[in-house]
């Protein structure tokens, strides 16, 4: 069972709900904690424990000058810049580089080889003695995060139990995320903001083919749009947490309401009994 967390905008709680969900889960299961939000992983914060890196490489062109003719085909090829050919010279610039390979294939000396490039890593520890946390760092600067997730998501692999906790928004990132996940949970608020974007994840679940339910989070009591918007669309509520001071006390301090307040974990107990049966 993969069970995607995922959000149309940054800050509705999406990673309060993957740590809480996942603590609950792991108090009966084994179960691997994902963090797909490489660009801003912070996982690691409810769960602090030593972990185990390992680096995560993409491939990038390598120009051979003795085969070189300078004809020009892979920088017309390549639509991301990142490879100039001038008069007696190819420029690289591995940080544009996507990593498709085309400039390999359409060289017609065999000029271009591909070399490793390291462009992120993944950190893997335990922090519950039935929760694996795996964390994908994407290294500032760079533009590969799916590679980041991909990898991240394949130390996950063999678990039968995983939470992915995906970044915000709807781009290629929550994509690679959302891929091969049985169900997904979407994180919103009730602003007009927050329902624009649902509006947006819940048509990406939707074209995925991805069984999907909503949390509504810091609810202020006035949740009717977000309500009949899900009623409308066939996604169910699943949970709402409410706007309390008490639950920001507890996340600002990196704890767990479902472990540092009474009540809430057998809400999450019930979260836990819709999303994975």
């Amino acid at each position: 069972m993969k069970i995607a967390i995922a959000s149309g905008k940054g800050g509705t709680g999406k990673s309060t709900v993957a740590a809480n969900l996942a603590y609950v889960l792991s108090r009966s299961r084994d179960v691997v904690l994902v963090d797909c939000d490489v660009e801003e992983p912070n996982l690691h914060l409810f769960f602090p424990a030593a972990a185990v890196d390992v680096p995560v490489t993409t491939p990038v062109p390598a120009i051979d000058p003795a085969r070189c003719t300078f004809c020009g085909e892979c920088g017309k090829f390549c639509r991301f810049g990142a490879l100039s050919v001038l008069k007696d010279s190819v420029l690289v610039f591995p940080e544009l580089c996507h990593s498709c390979g085309g400039c390999v294939l359409v060289c017609p000396q065999g000029a271009v080889r591909e070399v490793p490039r390291t462009v992120g890593r993944v950190a893997c520890s335990r922090p519950l003695p039935r929760l694996t946390l795996v964390s994908g760092v994407l290294n500032e600067g760079e533009v590969q995060a799916p590679a980041v997730i991909r990898a991240a998501k394949m130390l996950g692999e063999g678990h039968p139990l995983a939470v992915y906790d995906a970044a915000p928004g709807i781009a290629c990132p929550v994509i690679e995320t959302l891929e091969g996940s049985d169900a997904c949970v979407l994180v919103t608020e009730s602003t007009p903001f927050g329902l624009h974007d649902l509006s947006l994840a819940a048509e990406v679940v939707e074209k995925l083919g991805i069984p999907a339910g909503v949390v509504i989070n810091r609810s202020d009591g006035e949740d009717a749009p977000t309500v009949a918007f899900c009623r409308e669309h066939d996604l169910p509520v699943l949970m709402t947490i409410p706007f309390s001071r008490e639950i920001a006390a507890v996340q600002n301090r990196g704890g767990l309401i479902c472990r540092d307040l009474p009540g809430w974990e057998e809400r999450f107990a019930g979260l836990v009994r819709k999303v994975s049966p």
